[in-house]
C-alpha cells in the first residue's frame, strides 16, 4: 500500500476537500475524458447527491463543479480569474474549456442538486454528463469525492482502486502493526521508512520541493489567518478570532499574570488562523481534508515558535511521518466526514499531528504509534453537523481543540515507552465500525446535532 505524502497534503482551495476540491477535480477528470472521446458536444449538465446536494451550497459545491466544468483546478485556482468567468457563464449560459468547443449550460439549470437517495457508492456523489446538439446524453460518468480532495469514478471505487500504481516501493506496509515490524526489522525510524518509498516513487528532488512548498502553504494560511479581521461569508455571520487572540497574547508576554494554559490559546489560533481562511475560500492544504486543515500546521507551528530545539530542518520528518499515519488510517477506514463523521476528519488529523510531533521530539517508533492512537481514540464517536452547512461551525473551533489533543497525545506517549493496551489498527477499525453505525444525520449533511439546534438565520 502507498499513499504519497502529496495525496495526504494537497493545495487546494476552501472550504472542503471532499465538496469544494473533489467536486473540482472530478469535472477536471470529465474533461479530459471528453477530450479523448470522439464525439462531437455542445453542451453539459450535472446531478449532486446525498452530503453534495445536503450542503453543497453551503461548501460552495455548485460554485466549484461550474468552475472545474470551465477548466480550473484547485491547485492553481486564481480567484479574479474565477469570478470572471463565473460572470461570464452566467451571462452567456455557457462554458468554454481548454481543448473544447463552447459548451451550452446553465447553471441554474443544468446543475441539479438530487435530495433524494445517496448514490450507492458513497455518501459524497455526482453524476456529469455530456450532450449533443438535440440535447441527448451522449457520455455519461459518476464521481465519488471520497475525502481529503481524492475523487474515484464508479469503476474505480467498485475494484478497489487507490492512488497506488504499482511500482514497487522497499516498505509497503498497509496497517500500523507491519509499519512497527518493518521499523524493528530495518533499524529505520518511520520517516525513513516513509521517505525511501517517497524517493522509490518521485525522486529526492520531488520530495524536497514538494514538502517545502506544503510548508510553505501552510505557514502562509496561518500568517493571513492571523493577521485577517471581518465577518466570514455564507450569512451566519461568523466573526474572525485568530487574530484577536493572537493580538492578545502577545499584549501579555513578559506579564507575571500569564498562566501556563495559555499556551492553548496560542495552538487553538494557530489552527483557528487556518480555518477562517478556509472558511473564506482561500488556499489552504488538506491535512488530511479542508475541514481538518487546521490542526497539523497548528502543531507544527506550536513546535518550531515555542518549543526549544525545534527546528524547520525537521519539518520533513515531521510531514512524512504524519502522511504514514493518515494513509493507514484512510486506507483501512476513512478521511471523509461524509462517510464516518468528524471522527474521520479532525480525529485523523490529531492522529497525523501527534504521531509528526512524538517523531521530531526523537519518539522511537512505537511511541509515535502509541501517540497516534492516543489521539485518535479520543475522537471517536465525533459527529460532523456543520451548521448551515458552512465549514465555520462546530469546524473552527474544533481544530483548535484538535492541535491541543495532538500535542497532549504526543507529550503522553513520549512519558511511556510505546507500550499500550489498544493498538492504532485496532482504533481504526473502530472508527471505522463506529461511521458504520453512525446515523446519516450526523454525517455531514447538517440534519441533526448543532446544525439544527442553534438559530442559523
Amino acid at each position: 500500500m502507498f499513499l504519497s505524502v502529496f495525496d495526504m497534503f494537497k493545495v487546494g482551495i476552501g472550504p472542503s476537500s471532499s465538496h469544494t476540491m473533489g467536486p473540482m477535480v472530478a469535472a477536471a477528470r470529465f474533461l479530459d475524458k471528453m477530450r479523448a472521446s470522439p464525439f462531437h458536444y455542445a453542451g453539459l449538465r450535472g446531478s449532486l447527491h446525498g452530503s453534495l446536494a445536503f450542503t453543497g451550497v453551503g461548501h460552495a459545491t455548485d460554485r466549484a463543479t461550474i468552475l472545474g466544468l470551465a477548466g480550473f483546478l484547485p491547485d492553481t485556482y486564481d480567484n479574479d480569474k474565477a469570478e470572471a468567468t463565473l460572470e461570464h457563464i452566467r451571462d452567456s449560459h455557457s462554458v468554454t474549456p481548454p481543448g473544447l468547443p463552447t459548451l451550452k449550460f446553465h447553471p441554474k439549470e443544468d446543475l441539479v442538486f438530487d435530495f433524494g437517495p445517496n448514490l450507492p457508492g458513497h455518501a459524497n456523489g455526482m453524476i456529469l454528463m455530456a450532450t449533443d446538439a438535440q440535447g441527448d446524453v451522449i457520455l455519461q460518468e459518476t464521481y465519488y469525492s471520497i475525502g481529503g480532495g481524492f475523487v474515484l469514478t464508479d469503476a474505480e471505487l467498485a475494484a478497489g482502486k487507490a492512488t497506488d500504481d504499482g511500482t514497487p516501493i522497499p516498505y509497503p506496509f498497509k496497517s500500523a502493526a507491519e509499519m512497527l515490524e518493518m521499523a524493528e526489522r530495518s533499524g529505520k525510524s518511520i520517516a525513513q521508512m516513509k521517505r525511501a518509498n517517497e524517493i522509490a516513487r518521485g525522486g529526492p528532488e520531488n520530495l524536497r520541493s514538494g514538502v517545502a512548498r506544503i510548508w510553505q502553504v501552510m505557514n502562509d494560511c496561518i500568517e493571513r489567518g492571523l493577521n485577517a479581521e471581518g465577518i466570514l461569508p455564507g450569512g451566519l455571520k461568523v466573526k474572525r478570532r485568530a487574530k484577536g487572540i493572537r493580538d492578545a497574547l502577545v499584549a501579555e508576554r513578559g506579564t507575571n499574570l500569564t498562566a501556563p494554559h495559555k499556551i492553548n490559546d496560542w495552538m487553538s489560533a494557530y489552527a483557528m488562523a487556518v480555518n477562517e481562511e478556509n472558511a473564506a475560500g482561500g488556499q489552504v492544504v488538506t491535512a488530511p481534508t479542508n475541514g481538518a486543515a487546521g490542526v497539523v500546521p497548528a502543531v507544527i507551528k506550536y513546535w518550531l515558535e515555542h518549543v526549544p530545539g525545534a527546528h524547520e530542518t525537521q519539518i520533513e520528518e515531521f510531514l512524512l511521518t504524519a502522511a504514514a499515519i493518515g494513509g493507514l488510517v484512510k486506507y483501512n477506514a476513512s478521511i471523509s466526514g461524509a462517510e464516518a463523521g468528524c471522527q474521520a476528519e479532525v480525529g485523523s488529523a490529531a492522529a497525523m499531528g501527534a504521531a509528526g510531533l512524538a517523531a521530531v521530539l526523537g519518539g522511537t517508533p512505537a511511541q509515535i504509534e502509541n501517540a497516534a492512537e492516543i489521539a485518535l481514540e479520543h475522537h471517536l464517536g465525533m459527529t460532523c453537523d456543520p451548521v448551515r452547512g458552512l465549514v465555520q461551525v462546530p469546524c473552527i473551533e474544533r481544530n483548535g481543540l484538535g492541535a491541543i489533543k495532538a500535542v497532549s497525545a504526543a507529550s503522553l506517549a513520549l512519558r511511556g515507552d510505546g507500550t499500550h493496551l489498544v493498538p492504532l489498527d485496532a482504533c481504526i477499525e473502530t472508527m471505522r465500525q463506529t461511521g458504520l453505525d453512525m446515523s446519516e444525520k450526523y454525517k455531514e449533511t447538517s440534519l441533526g446535532g448543532l446544525a439544527v439546534n442553534i438559530p442559523n438565520c
